[in-house]
């Protein structure tokens, strides 16, 4: 059970809010907002569930020189389409309601549904002075650090902020990684992405910057497809803030098909990077891919995946997949790293490269999946965590 575990009501349009705590560790708690009608609180229970183990899963615990220990894991959702007139409004009201949690141990940030801009903006109205501010007590150099994840956010790259590219970027190379170990060339591999928002979309940039095709993207007036893979930087460019691509903006060829196309498409990467729970028992037996890698989180019901790995398709596990965002965050601001794109990049690949590795290399000595490897090998960080830092349950 997690240690809490809340619903909230908001008292102008009876919405509700979640707010799940999976674990403390030295008193703070990470994970992210989402705005999405549907969320509910055993979604949410789930990712904060799956915030625990990624904090676990970046823990070193041999390297005496890395500064940033894992939190503990957290997670806050809101029934509500972000697009509806009200939204921001509901928005900023839990805000005001969950404030009292995170100016003390809930650090959050944007996930489906949000942009860190629009958090920023409505946890300012709500009277919070940061979002992450229950993690400054823990800070050698309060200010320094503030400065440094500041400055980190300012940059852009190719006309994308560094926080829109780095989840993407570990992504991508969880899939690349996946490929070495297979000796699949990149050039020619077919990538079908569900979702080009700030995941999917960073994750079609940096595959497609390595070589392989993105055959089709889905987003929610349909698939886009091209057997001989899309214009990325052209898609990204149509996009508006929800990540639904101006259709005005296709080129020539460009097939326009059904929503659920992407999932059957002739690709051998598919990547789910939009909601939870889109591969279900009715749909898996329509996808062709060898690899099915989670950069959304939990997209893959566990029946589902089952039925997959009896098929010899491979489910790379969103717990290690889209964990480089939270990472990065928290590298960058206990100093690890600096505010540079390159240095980000760099230890991302780093990172999730020998996390992916091991991960795959367990599941395949001990005859599991990988997500299975990636349970245990965090059950064994958050024992040493526990020992470490005390047990907050």
């Amino acid at each position: 059970m997690p240690l809490l575990s809340l619903t909230w009501t908001d008292h102008v349009t009876g919405r509700r809010g979640f707010l799940v705590v999976d674990r403390l560790v030295r008193g703070v708690a990470s994970g992210g907002l989402r705005m999405r009608a549907g969320c509910s609180l055993e979604e949410v229970t789930g990712l904060a569930r799956g915030m625990t183990m990624k904090e676990a899963l970046h823990f070193d615990a041999d390297d005496p020189t890395v500064r940033y220990v894992p939190l503990g894991g957290a997670k806050g959702g809101i029934d509500c389409d972000p697009r509806e007139p009200d939204a921001y409004g509901v928005l900023v009201r839990y805000l005001r309601a969950m404030r009292p949690y995170i100016e003390s141990f809930w650090t959050m940030g944007e996930d489906l549904g949000l942009t860190q801009d629009t958090v920023d903006r409505a946890a300012a109205e709500a009277g919070l002075v940061s979002t992450i501010q229950a993690v400054h007590p823990l800070l050698d150099d309060e200010r320094a650090a503030r400065q440094r994840l500041a400055d980190a956010f300012a940059v852009r790259v190719d006309g994308l902020g560094l926080d829109a590219l780095v989840g993407g970027c570990g992504v991508a190379e969880s899939v690349l990684t996946a490929l070495d170990r297979a000796g699949t060339a990149y050039r020619g591999t077919r990538v079908s992405v569900q979702g080009l928002g700030t995941m999917g979309g960073a994750t079609a940039r940096f595959l497609s910057r390595a070589g392989l095709r993105i055959v089709a993207v889905a987003d929610v007036k349909g698939t886009i497809a091209h057997p001989d893979g899309l214009d990325i930087e052209s898609l990204l460019a149509a996009r508006d803030p929800y990540g639904t691509v101006d259709r005005a903006a296709l080129r020539p060829g460009v097939l326009e098909l059904p929503g659920d196309a992407w999932l059957s498409a002739d690709a051998e990467v598919l990547v789910p990077a939009a909601v939870s729970y889109a591969i279900d028992t009715g749909n898996q037996g329509t996808i062709k891919a060898r690899w099915i890698v989670e950069a959304a989180n939990m997209p893959v019901r566990p029946e589902a995946e089952e039925a997959l790995t009896a098929r010899g398709i491979t489910v790379l596990p969103d717990v290690v997949v889209n964990s480089a965002t939270n990472a990065w965050w928290w590298w960058t601001l206990f100093g690890d790293i600096g505010p540079h794109a390159e240095e980000a990049f760099a230890h991302i690949r780093r990172a999730m490269r020998t996390l992916v590795g091991t991960m795959l290399t367990r599941a395949e000595t001990g005859r599991t999946t990988p997500r299975a490897a990636a349970h245990t090998m965090a059950a064994a960080r958050l024992q040493v965590i526990a020992e470490r830092y005390g047990w907050y349950r």
